[in-house]
């Protein structure tokens, strides 16, 4: 750190000096853009991974960033004074920088943008700078309202020391009760949230009663021989920023129209021409006051005012279908001009004045002035299937985009259909169609669907797929759900050409990755079976920002690091996006400490007396003559066991839909006494090694503790007592092999300068720590899950705390263990390979 005191000749001399731009990637002081005089001053705040993690607080004035190191970061709590020492000046370009910064060059170490946005001074900011007391107010995606920064150095002091501090206004909250740096850890480049004050105005704001019908982006040209639509991609939480269309998700089929004189066509997302099907969407869509256009849209058949796709499909196919209604939603194109690089709201606002004087059938598709959640809450209520959100700015871009997205109040997609059986085993009427989706060009089994469809329906299915048998089932995968089905129809089951798209209603994706509870809506004549691919679940709603009451937040929890009930709750709280996916459905032992890490522990298995709001309590049956046993499937359970004075999680290797069957096998590697660290990292190498042999792709975390964790992820399909089998036999082959590296046998006296590797963990009913567990122990470390590449750089199995693992994901751009989850590997193979 140096003096913040700068020559006015230049501003920019103390920072270059300092750097090698031929090897660190920052900007420099030459390469700074100009900028126009009348835009709004930036600020940002830099979170920097040096010799220890700190943040750079940077504010625009008179072409430089001014700059100070902020080692605690900002607080929205007034009574928290931070340190800031002003450092050199930075070039204006330096805001959007994020990267590493090479050893031995200064800084070096990790940046990553943490806040960015606006700020007006309050005052006179240079006078302000000149006499140590600067007021602002920041207009950022993580700070708002007022600030102030005071000089408490001395003119000769080694570094320009200042305080930085929030004042008090309706942005400031107590630390307790929200502490921004843990709530908020991550880069708004890579997590943009938009501006807090969109996200949580303190003010009602409105949006205008009309939109305005700006045109200027339009590009003159010729009418598109074919255009393809725009498609919405699937939200699994509806957005909390930006400026959003919010519309109905309609239950039909998406058409889009064009108009040529008074030649009109209508043609499929997939550019089929249906226009012979519409005589009276044709004659409407002729009598328009336009030369020539495309328009974008979805027919549907309303029952009781709710769209209806059975209703659609039967007025499609029948004789009449005057009551079909064609819902538009956009308009790419009119009279010479081409409208796709207007934004969303102009375009519907000329669609709106183009329909004025349509007829009955054409309707343009309404736009809800209310909160999305609200909607969304009401769709659901109506047995709608959801909702598709436009970007208001957004121009129009064929393909799958995520300036639209579709958000669903129900779990409903196309499926392709792959085989039949017949209603009570008798051929003529299809009593279930069984389903797959694609996967890359893998055609995998989706299970089936036995409902939603009356005689009528099951005879006209089963003429439409007779035709379509073949000899063996057309999945390019193993029929996830062993001995359902062969490949080579068995019994009733009739296989078919995968060409037939259906429309499926579904409760949920069992383990297997088959539908479960499914109801048959109907077939999709308008989408191609090769684009059916697995979706999502069912859209969340945004909760709102947390405010956690912690009971005894100040409470010890331990004395060797200082950590407090509420640093602990808060960890779990930022980690739960990351934690829960390795807990869901597996039944959890909770290690409680009431009294911190140094008083007495005990685990909690079963439900108790004790509430757990969240929790989940399994039923009795699950596990006959043993109490009920708990999952932490969501974030609320999470934190209600934290409040709860848990400090550990572990988990057991299977979940409740496969209690008996585990989906993992893990290799605990506990150094025994006298053991370097060294050796503790060749011997994860070794067991690495051993299961490549095997056939078997192993995922690395850290124990958070002494040790590491080595975890296999397995197919589902073999029992406890087989799967305990082969993980004992694999140690005991380590510890044969280098006996003088491992031990098989557990006990302090038997694994002296060697590393224990605990297979008991694989028994039924025993569980591990779960990865981003904190342990209850001194220090608090943190299970952490880590690429094998770094294993080389781990110091220890505790490398990561409860102080230091947040903050360290927010510097990663990759999960380590994103191909875990995807992983479909077998014992079998390797139990017959191991000697």
């Amino acid at each position: 750190m140096v003096s913040g005191r700068k020559t006015k000749a230049q501003p920019l001399a103390p920072y270059e000096k300092k750097r090698d731009f031929d090897i660190t990637p920052e900007p420099s002081a030459s390469t700074t853009s100009k900028r126009a005089a009348a835009r709004r001053l930036s600020f940002v705040v830099q979170k920097h991974w040096a010799s220890r993690l700190h943040y750079d607080f940077r504010l625009e004035l008179n072409g430089v960033l001014l700059s100070w190191a902020v080692p605690k970061g900002p607080c929205y709590d007034p009574s928290k004074k931070q340190m800031a020492v002003h450092v050199e000046d930075h070039p204006v370009d330096y805001a959007s920088f994020e990267g590493t910064i090479p050893p031995k060059q200064y800084g070096a170490g990790t940046v990553i943008v943490w806040d960015r946005g606006t700020w007006e001074p309050v005052g006179d900011a240079k006078k302000g700078m000149d006499v140590g007391k600067l007021v602002f107010r920041l207009h950022g995606e993580k700070l708002a309202g007022l600030w102030e920064l005071v000089r408490i150095s001395k003119p000769d002091d080694k570094q320009d020391q200042w305080m930085m501090f929030k004042k008090r206004d309706e942005w400031a909250r107590p630390l307790s009760e929200y502490d921004v740096i843990k709530a908020l850890p991550d880069s708004v480049v890579a997590n943009p949230l938009g501006p807090i004050e969109e996200r949580e105005p303190k003010t009602s704001r409105h949006k205008p009663a009309s939109e305005e019908v700006d045109l200027s982006a339009a590009v003159p040209g010729p009418l598109p021989t074919k255009l393809e639509p725009q498609l919405a991609t699937l939200a699994s939480a509806l957005p909390r920023t930006g400026d959003w269309v919010t519309e109905t998700k309609l239950d039909g089929y998406r058409l889009l129209a064009r108009i040529d004189g008074k030649r009109v066509k209508l043609f499929t997302r997939n550019g089929h021409d249906w226009t012979a099907k519409f005589p009276t969407l044709k004659s409407e869509l002729q009598k328009l006051a336009v030369s020539s256009a495309w328009l974008d849209g979805e027919i549907v058949v309303l029952k009781d005012g709710i769209p209806s796709f059975s209703a659609l499909q039967d007025a499609v196919d029948g004789p009449s279908n005057s009551g079909i209604v064609f819902f538009l939603f956009d308009l790419m194109y009119i009279d010479g001009q081409d409208l796709r690089s207007v934004p969303l709201s102009s375009r519907r606002a000329r669609l709106a004045t183009l329909l004025e004087d349509g007829g009955e059938h054409l309707i343009l598709s309404q736009d809800f002035d209310a909160p999305a959640a609200q909607v969304f809450e009401a769709a659901a209520k109506l047995g709608l299937e959801g909702l598709v959100l436009k970007r208001r700015d957004a121009p129009y871009v064929s393909g799958r985009t995520e300036t639209w997205l579709k958000a669903k109040a129900r779990l409903r997609q196309e499926f392709v259909i792959c085989g039949m059986t017949g209603r009570g085993g008798k051929s003529g009427e299809v009593g279930s169609l069984l389903l797959g989706y694609y996967v890359g060009k893998k055609l995998h089994d989706a299970g089936s669907v036995g409902t939603g469809w009356n005689s009528k329906t099951a005879r006209e299915l089963w003429h439409q797929l007779a035709p379509l048998q073949v000899d063996i089932a057309p999945f390019d995968t193993p029929v996830r759900k062993p001995g359902r089905w062969s490949r080579r129809a068995a019994g009733s089951e009739l296989w078919v050409k995968p060409t037939l798209v259906a429309e499926v209603e579904f409760a949920q994706w069992t383990a297997e990755g088959v539908v479960r509870q499914a109801s048959f809506s109907g077939l999709r004549l308008d989408k191609p079976a090769r684009g059916v691919v697995r979706e999502g679940g069912k859209t969340e709603l945004p909760k709102p920002p947390s405010e956690l009451k912690i009971t005894h937040a100040e409470r010890v929890v331990d004395a060797a690091s200082g950590i407090t009930k509420a640093d602990l709750v808060h960890f779990y709280a930022s980690v739960a996006e990351w934690m829960l996916p390795h807990m869901r459905g597996r039944p959890v032992a909770l290690v409680r400490a009431p009294e911190g890490v140094s008083g007495q522990l005990f685990f909690q298995k079963h439900a108790e007396r004790t509430a757990m709001p969240g929790l989940a309590a399994h039923d009795r049956d699950l596990w006959p003559g043993h109490p009920p046993l708990l999952t932490v499937d969501t974030p609320d359970a999470l934190l209600a066991a934290a409040q709860m004075n848990t400090i550990e999680f572990h988990t057991w290797n299977s979940v409740v839909t496969h209690l008996d069957k585990p989906d993992r096998v893990i290799f605990d590697l506990d150094p025994g006494e006298g053991v370097k660290w060294l050796h503790v990292q060749e011997a994860a190498q070794l067991v690495r090694a051993l299961l490549s042999e095997l056939g078997l792709e192993a995922w690395l975390k850290t124990s958070g503790g002494k040790g590491l964790h080595v975890v296999v992820p397995l197919v589902p399909q073999l029992n406890y007592a087989t799967v305990k089998s082969f993980s004992q036999s694999f140690v005991r082959h380590l510890a044969k092999t280098i006996p003088e590296r491992f031990s098989a046998v557990s006990g302090a006296a038997n694994r002296v300068g060697k590393v224990y590797v605990d297979y008991l963990r694989n028994g039924k009913a025993q569980t591990t720590a779960a990865a981003f567990s904190a342990r209850a122990r001194p220090g608090m470390g943190v299970s952490m899950p880590v690429a094998w590449e770094q294993l080389g750089d781990l110091k220890s199995g505790a490398q990561w705390n409860v102080q230091t693992a947040r903050e360290y994901l927010s510097f990663q751009s990759i999960d380590p263990w994103v191909e875990f989850w995807s992983s479909e590997q077998s014992l079998t193979t390797a139990i017959k390979r191991l000697p």
